[in-house]
């Protein structure tokens, strides 16, 4: 076990609450805001999610007119969590937010900066009619209250090349990790007999930021483990044979150079210049390749792949956004009413269009509202279907520094091979372990 990596997690979360800290403190000495009656709200920088807002706030307005909304793309900054964390510490926080990652909100909650959503007129009745309740069950804290409302997801899936797999002799993508590793097999001995590498059967990002075991380890563990958690009763739920399996598969993919370690430059895509027949994405991939492939370029997406002896349904990350009210909110129940104003179906169909970004809500490819849109672009059909099988993430205010520690050991056992599958699991279990009891007593 890494020692050292206890520390800066330590070091990172007092940093964080030294933060929330000085906000308490900075409240103490600064006037509320002036009580008036119009609602601040901050969107993401995505042009798609900016023009979906435009509409929104001109639908609200047209029958709100005493209700004003003045609403922003959040500030540029090197992130937004980093934004938020600014915001909270110069209360300047708006009213409404809505792209929070899921997996924040548990530390913001804890740290009394959010309004409890399930105290609000109409709220739990909404939720319980949109979300599924594994949903519900996943954003409800350990208090009994939910601070946030699922809004969007990206569901992760495999994108690939169909001319290359059907050249291997595949009319549909390997399902299992045995498949998937002999396909791999053969495209390598097919496409590069010169003993010259210059196109792999995958790539998946081997930077070791912990966001980016999101996209790759924790979408294979979910898949394998149909779903369970990292963290149950206080600690580490992952040392068992759907992670080590997933360790041993990703492992393989580069002991075999089946996948590649380069990362690709500003305005190159190597996916589209086929160097690459498949990856792990979501269904923003699709825009983009509409407007960048090449005219005899086709693809097709597939569940993340299982182990052999997988049985059920396939389960993916959701990559999940929410809404959040911050406590600094002079209406929230206004700012409620708002909201739901911009999860209804009509406008949850408005943002599929505008964005192609999935609405989070239950029976989705079922609803006669989406049913059209879904045959009119049938790319999309997959990521609707695998919106029943979805996970967001844990419920912690310490997910980050698990992701941290789960990254660190990936780069040592799937990058490196310094550490069997076993020892990697074992040690980031320990290492969890050290840091619930550390943060909790």
């Amino acid at each position: 076990m890494k020692i050292y990596s206890q520390s800066r997690f330590s070091t990172w979360s007092l940093f964080l609450y030294f933060v929330l800290f000085t906000s308490l403190l900075t409240n103490c000495n600064k006037e509320t805001k002036s009580s008036d009656h119009t609602i601040t709200y901050w969107t993401s920088n995505n042009g798609g999610e900016i023009a979906f807002s435009d509409w929104a706030v001109e639908e609200w307005q047209s029958t709100h007119p005493n209700t004003p909304i003045k609403y922003q793309p959040i500030p540029e900054g090197q992130s937004s969590e980093e934004i938020i964390l600014a915001a909270v510490v110069a209360r300047t926080t708006p009213d409404i937010y809505s792209n929070i990652w899921q997996g924040t909100v548990a530390f913001y909650s804890e740290a009394n900066i959010l309004v409890a959503l399930d105290t609000l007129d109409g709220f739990l009745e909404f939720i319980q009619s949109r979300c599924s309740p594994a949903t519900i069950e996943e954003i409800t804290a350990d208090n009994g209250h939910i601070y946030q409302l699922p809004w969007k997801i990206n569901p992760i899936m495999t994108i690939y090349n169909e001319r290359l797999l059907s050249e291997l002799g595949y009319e549909q993508f390997p399902a299992s990790y045995s498949d998937f590793l002999q396909a791999a097999k053969n495209f390598q001995s097919d496409e590069n007999n010169d003993g010259y590498v210059d196109q792999w059967f995958g790539n998946t990002s081997v930077k070791l930021a912990w966001y980016q075991r999101l996209f790759n380890f924790y979408p294979l563990y979910l898949a394998a483990s149909r779903g369970a958690p990292l963290i149950k009763d206080g600690k580490a739920n992952f040392n068992n044979e759907y992670a080590i399996e997933a360790f041993r598969f990703l492992q393989t993919l580069y002991k075999e150079n089946y996948f590649s370690k380069q990362s690709e430059s500003a305005g190159q895509d190597l996916f589209v210049a086929e160097q690459y027949a498949s990856k792990w994405t979501g269904p923003w991939e699709i825009q983009y390749l509409e407007r960048f492939k090449k005219d005899n370029f086709t693809y097709n997406f597939a569940p993340m792949p299982v182990p052999d002896t997988h049985e059920g349904p396939v389960y993916t990350y959701c990559d999940p956004k929410s809404f959040v009210i911050f406590s600094t909110c002079q209406n929230p129940q206004a700012a409620w009413e708002f909201i739901k104003s911009m999860v209804t179906e009509e406008a949850d169909l408005q943002f599929l269009k505008m964005t192609n970004q999935l609405p989070r809500r239950q029976n989705l490819s079922q609803l006669p509202t989406f049913v059209a849109h879904f045959a009119e672009f049938p790319k999309m059909q997959a990521f609707a279907n695998q919106v029943e099988y979805v996970v967001g993430g844990d419920y912690s205010p310490y997910l980050t520094e698990v992701f941290d520690i789960i990254s660190q050991e990936y780069e040592a056992c799937v990058l490196y091979q310094i550490k069997t599958p076993e020892q990697a699991i074992a040690d980031a279990e320990e290492a969890v372990n050290v840091l619930l009891r550390a943060e909790q007593s």
